[in-house]
């Protein structure tokens, strides 16, 4: 669509396509880039933690509602 709009720049359907599909894209990216941080830091606390025989899929974290605070169980 950019493209598009290259060559015609009062090309007003590709400009409000560009308005309505980059906000979307956008999120979309941010969301791909959180996953793929939180893949990375799991495959990092694994291998740290695999030289002890243990996984983060081993530990647990629930939220406490009224503090917000969180308690860290392990799980074997």
């Amino acid at each position: 669509m950019k493209k598009i709009l290259e060559f015609d720049p009062s090309n007003n359907q590709a400009v409000k396509t560009i308005r309505r599909l980059e906000p979307l894209a956008a999120e979309k990216r941010e969301k791909l880039k959180e996953e793929m941080m939180a893949a990375k830091l799991k495959e990092l606390g694994n291998s740290v933690l695999g030289k002890f025989g243990m996984s983060v899929d081993n530990f647990k974290a629930v939220k406490d509602p009224n503090t917000g605070s969180y308690s860290i169980s392990f799980q074997r």
